[in-house]
This record gives structure tokens, sequence and C-alpha cells, in this order.
């Protein structure tokens, strides 16, 4: 996929690869510190890659979670779209393997997100693994 244009100036792509909870809870204390650079340092482009909710994961592999995988799931990438909204940020989402709540097979399609907020749909591109991404 081909992300809109950009100005001919200087780039900043930020990329930061799961799992975004720490290995004893689902609480997401990293992706949220995470969130907190994107609104400090506005990238152009963050490219976020799986898993978003680990299948290695302690809690997950001893069915210790309070909710559905599909719902912590949901939970996480709204956190992500409206954590990332106010910095503008083209935001590209790639699955993994590993993500509990997705297909298991290769090459992975895309997340399905069909709850994405419309003023969210231009700047929020959901892609297959692998893919090609081409900026600008």
């Amino acid at each position: 996929p081909k992300l809109p244009g950009f100005p001919p100036e200087q780039r900043m792509v930020l990329v930061a690869c799961g799992p975004f909870t720490p290995s004893d809870g689902v609480a997401f204390e990293p992706l949220s510190d995470l969130l907190e650079v994107v609104a400090r340092d506005r990238p152009d482009v963050c490219v976020l890659l799986g898993p978003f909710l680990d299948a290695k994961h302690e809690q997950v592999e001893s069915c210790q979670l309070l909710s559905s995988f599909s719902d912590v799931f949901r939970l996480c990438l709204r956190t992500i779209v409206e954590g990332t909204r106010s910095a503008g940020s083209q935001l590209v989402l790639v699955p993994s393997l590993r993500d509990v709540s997705h297909d298991f097979v290769y090459p992975q399609p895309p997340f399905a997100f069909p709850d994405l907020p419309k003023e969210d749909r231009a700047r929020v591109l959901l892609v297959p693994e692998p893919c090609t991404l081409d900026i600008d």
C-alpha cells in the first residue's frame, strides 16, 4: 500500500514491535508509554507490528483473562487509534502470527476493524503480513 503524499521535506517514521504488555499482566503499560512518545514527537508515520495480544503471554496461555481475546484486542486497537489521533500520525498496523485473536495463517490478512471511527479511516492503514510499505 502507498500512504498519501507528504510534503517533500524529511519524514519521521516511528516503528515499534509488540508485545505491548508486560509479562506479568495485560494492562498495556508499554503501549501507554509508546503512545506518550507518539503524542510528544508527532511522527508522520507510526508503524506498529504485533503481537498486540500475545499468544505466548502467561495469562493468555493459562486462560486467566477476564475478557475474551477479541474484546481485549479491540480495546488495544481502540487505545492505539485514540492515542495517536491528536498527533495526526499515519498509523500502520501489521499483524503477527502470535496475535491470539487473529488468523494463524501465512500470509496473514490485515486486521478486521469494523468499529474504526470514520474520522480515523483516512489515517489508519491495516496491512497484511508480509507487506511492502511505500512511504511517499
